[in-house]
């Protein structure tokens, strides 16, 4: 019995290991982008959009174009880039969002989701727009729970939108504080 709970323990231990990885690798791939901060002018505001789209249409599974926001900042309008940025993210929660409404959304974390639901039934587009806000692995469940329970596809395109286009425009603004003087040196 005892080699059973090892075996257990031992289990449960990819979890937070696998967490480490990934944000080591994230770290990587930031110092790498402030190396080249200046290159990421070239894609411009289109290029931001195009990049949080793409990262937020994936449903559960994290692309962190988040990371790229303060980059982006720190060499082009910070305003703009939240603002491209946020409307980027929004639409492509429209993924989870689908996938909620058809009723054809794979939840592996059944009770997360359950939870959400009732979150989302009890406080509505509050719900929405505070996971907007704060950078976490929440919102897709957020999202497929919204399509589930109906939520009108415009209130929740445009509170999505208000949420993601304030933490993107804090994160450029942040890129243009911290990493800019960083490039000058």
């Amino acid at each position: 019995m005892h080699a059973a709970a090892g075996k257990r323990s031992y289990r449960n231990l990819w979890r937070p290991l696998l967490g480490v990885v990934f944000a080591l690798g994230i770290s990587f791939v930031v110092l790498v982008m402030l190396r080249r901060a200046e290159q990421f002018r070239v894609y411009g505001y289109p290029g931001i959009f195009l990049i949080s789209l793409l990262s937020s249409a994936t449903i559960i599974i994290p692309a962190p174009s988040l990371a790229l926001v303060p980059v982006v900042g720190s060499v082009l309008n910070p305003f703009w880039v939240g603002l491209c940025a946020g409307a980027g993210e929004a639409l492509g929660e429209l993924s989870g969002y689908a996938a909620g409404y058809s009723g054809r959304a794979v939840i592996e974390k059944r009770d997360q989701y359950e939870r959400m639901v009732a979150w989302t039934q009890r406080y509505g587009l509050w719900v929405i727009l505070v996971l907007s806000i704060i950078p976490n692995p929440f919102f897709d469940l957020a999202g497929v729970a919204a399509g589930a329970l109906r939520i009108p596809l415009l209130r929740f395109l445009l509170t999505c939108w208000v949420g993601k286009t304030i933490k993107t425009t804090l994160f450029a603004l942040g890129g243009k504080a911290v990493i800019l003087p960083l490039l000058h040196r």
